[in-house]
């Protein structure tokens, strides 16, 4: 696998030593954020990164689907045969309710896992750069520097702040306060297997295939992505699903977000916290609902999650010397397989405006901040018109 960094237009243009005045600071641990701090720090930047989580996030995340700016930004990074790093679909079929083919189409398509990616960032950053459990309470900026505050105590100055921090952004609440998440009715639940769990009967139908099955007010989809060690050989991979379901807000939302100690989390559920009582429901569900070969991968997942789904748009990605990246500065419904790509683009396109402008902060990110603002518009709605079908209020409306 080559490592050799490959320089896109405009973003190795700026020097080391100029670069290496600048520090910036990346509220933010996750895939957006590390895309920034290894592209920055590539140009001669020193970049920290302060996560909230007190663990690494590496478990964290599924599968995700092969776009273009995910694939340029690990480019420019040096990793060259990016598809190499995947599992590759052949065929992309829809099933019915017994489990028959009813569409094939002999399309490619490489599916990635988010730990894999995770883990190959983090590679390429320091240690001793990379904070966990800061969690961010506050930031002050003027001409001239920004400084973030942590509940733990202490600080840190800079001259860029990146909320890179997510859907539940605090950087976000800080400079765009009342710019909230707006649940869409319905969320995704989740599930990563060995290959080797599947049943006969779900691998004759799901392995090396994008598999769908639709039915009212919900679908579900799966594929394969490498092994937890990464490896892509058959056998050693593994199965990632997801089922979309309504859970309309109130009581029926609240009991899926209410974990086996009682707390209410607001996005979404990890495994190790899920009520069994909740995913038990789930499964039964699968069994009764689903085509053989999906109700069999969902019945061998001993450990889902759920995500709720929501919508966000802040209005500006650039306040003074804050910029916004990610699910900080737009949320995206999965349908549109677009999360992590749009996170490397916002990335990479900092990074080359950073590099291409001499004009000094918060100036050389005008332009950045327009492209990327009217890029990420562009996928909301998109996924918003591709998961209006799943919304009850919509469904109620037709009926």
């Amino acid at each position: 696998m080559s490592t050799t960094p490959i320089s896109l237009p405009g973003l190795l243009s700026t020097t080391p030593s100029a670069a290496s005045k600048r520090r910036a600071l990346i509220a933010g641990g996750s895939l957006a954020g590390l895309f920034a701090g290894t592209l920055l720090r590539q140009q001669g930047w020193t970049v920290d990164i302060f996560e909230r989580s007190s663990r690494s996030l590496e478990s964290q995340g599924a599968g995700l689907v092969e776009q273009a700016d995910l694939v340029r930004a690990l480019r420019t990074l040096g990793i060259a045969e990016v598809e190499s790093l995947g599992v590759t679909a052949f065929e992309r079929v829809t099933l019915d309710r017994q489990g028959r083919f009813i569409t094939q189409d002999r399309s490619h398509q490489t599916q990635h896992a988010w730990d894999r990616i995770y883990r190959i960032l983090r590679e390429r950053f320091p240690e001793a750069h990379y904070h966990l459990g800061r969690a961010v309470t506050g930031l002050a900026q003027n001409h001239k520097d920004v400084r973030l505050d942590f509940a733990e105590g202490g600080s840190a100055e800079g001259d860029l702040l990146i909320g890179a921090d997510g859907t539940l952004s605090a950087v976000r609440d800080v400079v765009a306060p009342g710019v909230a998440p707006r649940y869409a009715g319905y969320v995704a639940w989740r599930g990563l297997i060995p290959e080797s769990a599947l049943g006969a009967e779900a691998h004759r139908d799901l392995a090396g295939r994008f598999a769908f099955y639709r039915l009212d007010g919900s679908h579900i989809l799966g594929y394969l992505v490498p092994g937890a060690d990464g490896a892509t050989e058959p056998g050693a991979r593994r199965y990632n699903w997801v089922w979309y379901r309504q859970a309309p807000a109130g009581a029926p939302l609240d009991r899926l977000l209410t974990d086996r100690n009682g707390r209410r989390h607001r996005i979404s559920m990890t495994p190790d916290r899920l009520d069994p009582g909740v995913a038990a429901e789930m499964q039964a569900a699968a069994a009764s609902l689903l085509p053989p070969a999906f109700a069999q991968a969902v019945a061998a997942t001993p450990a889902p999650f759920i995500q709720a789904i929501h919508d966000l748009q802040a209005p500006r990605l650039l306040y003074g010397r804050v910029a916004l990246i990610g699910d900080a500065a737009a949320v995206v419904r999965p349908h549109t397989a677009r999360g992590i790509d749009k996170a490397a683009g916002d990335a990479i396109a900092l990074a080359q405006a950073l590099a291409a402008q001499p004009a000094p902060l918060p100036e050389a990110l005008q332009d950045w901040e327009v492209a990327r603002l009217t890029e990420a518009q562009a996928i909301v709605r998109h996924g918003r018109r591709l998961g209006a079908p799943l919304e009850p209020e919509r469904n109620s409306r037709q009926a």
